[in-house]
């Protein structure tokens, strides 16, 4: 549906925005004070109503992290199955823990990678300047997100190391991966055997865990580089630096290996008396063939050496990128998730109520969506694209929006304390019964 013709020209067409509004909280007080839309009386009402509707939103957050700690126990990595049961049947848990999982990062302002990114991830490179393989097909399910990006200069090797050029490369500021292991018959004594091998160091993952990781600044060229058991893979170019050597080294050795051969075998045959006579000569050029022998094999060590030292150079690659941008893992996020979510639910419906609360008639959503987004830009200098839907149904719920057939107002600061007070009572009483 397009925009009324009210909006005028607030509402343009916009670019593909993220929805995070990347800012404390106390920035967010500031910048609507800084405004000067609200007198001393009503900002302080203001900062009031921003602490008391903070403390609804934490206890209700809490509660949602107390479910998704309890949920995960069945898949955490860490516990052993024994301790809830080889038998129990996991599929309704790990629908529950998915979707709340999902939820909280909706909340938080995540959005799913989708299949078009990953796809031109697997195509790309940025950072990590190698050919990885990732087994998604070994696992359950694995599912990305990301929140906020931009463009990052960075520079890249070229002409064999020998110089460097700058590429432009999409960073994500915020990536989670969750990775499913897929589900064995824990009742069987084969995968009984299997588990406790897995807890002695045989397996990294147990099966039916699920796995969280929260990754900072990631390249979405370098996404393929956080699936778990990434592997390797050399280039063709890899391959041409590793064999044309091997083959420029090793033939002259064979060639002369080729007429010497013979030669050592009369010499071992005389030796163990499967033949009658042997030459001084012939013991000569048994000793060259054997010095050949172990220069080739002293060869084909190195050239082994060179083959690992170059995996080694290539997965160094990958281990430090992942290394030093994993900020946490399995369900130490959810903390870090929950707090995410919270605030950027916090800002949400405070910056609504603040659209409704300084505008002189009921607006449209349309109307309001545009003027929020036109004060997050011109008073506090960001770019979002603000979630309207989701900041006006967080209003209803708290009763803070009045709706008429002429569009949205706000209830008095007055009326929004006394209303948000009575919700926290009941939250307070329910808590107690």
């Amino acid at each position: 549906m397009d925009a009324p013709a009210e909006v005028g020209p607030l509402v343009a067409p916009r670019q593909q925005r993220d929805r995070v509004i990347p800012l404390r909280k106390s920035d967010i007080i500031d910048g609507l004070a800084a405004e000067g839309r609200l007198d001393e009386a009503d900002q302080e009402k203001f900062t009031q109503l921003a602490r008391m509707l903070g403390a609804i939103l934490h206890y209700e957050y809490s509660a949602e992290l107390d479910q998704l700690r309890e949920t995960y126990f069945y898949f955490d990595p860490e516990v052993d199955p024994r301790e809830f049961g080889f038998a129990k049947d996991l599929s309704e848990p790990y629908r529950q823990l998915s979707e709340e999982f999902v939820r909280v990062l909706t909340d938080a302002n995540f959005v799913e990678v989708s299949h078009e990114d990953i796809t031109k991830a697997f195509a790309e490179r940025a950072r990590v300047r190698v050919k990885i393989k990732a087994p998604i097909e070994d696992y359950r399910d694995v599912r990305m997100f990301r929140r906020g990006s931009h463009i990052e200069t960075i520079e890249i090797p070229a002409w064999f190391g020998l110089r460097k050029r700058p590429l432009e490369v999409k960073v994500y500021d915020d990536v989670v991966l969750m990775v499913a292991t897929k589900p064995d018959d824990m009742s069987s004594d084969e995968t009984r055997r299997a588990l406790s091998s897995a807890r002695r160091g045989g397996q990294k993952v147990r099966s039916g865990a699920v796995l969280f990781k929260y990754f900072r600044h990631i390249a979405r060229a370098d996404l393929k580089a956080l699936f778990p058991n990434v592997r390797v893979v050399r280039s063709l170019l890899d391959h041409l630096m590793l064999g044309v050597p091997a083959i420029l080294g090793g033939v002259p050795i064979l060639i002369k290996l080729a007429s010497t051969l013979t030669v050592l075998f009369l010499v071992a045959g005389f030796y163990l008396g499967l033949s009658g006579t042997m030459q001084d000569r012939d013991m000569e050029q048994a000793l060259a063939a054997l010095s050949g022998i172990l220069a080739l094999g002293a060869f084909l060590l190195r050239q082994w050496g060179n083959f690992h030292r170059q995996s080694l150079i290539h997965q160094k690659q990958v281990t430090d990128n992942v290394y030093y941008r994993n900020v946490n893992n399995n369900a130490g996020i959810f903390t870090y998730l929950i707090g995410e979510a919270e605030d950027q639910d916090w800002k949400e419906v405070l910056l609504a109520y603040y659209g409704l609360l300084i505008e002189a008639k009921p607006v449209t959503r349309y109307v309001l969506d545009a003027r929020i987004e036109e004060i997050l830009a011109r008073v506090i200098g960001v770019s979002a694209d603000f979630d309207v839907d989701h900041a006006l149904s967080r209003l209803r719920q708290f009763d803070l929006v009045i709706e008429t057939d002429g569009g949205l107002t706000a209830v008095p600061l007055v009326d929004a304390l006394r209303r948000l007070d009575r919700e926290w009572k009941g939250l307070l009483r329910t808590a107690t019964t």
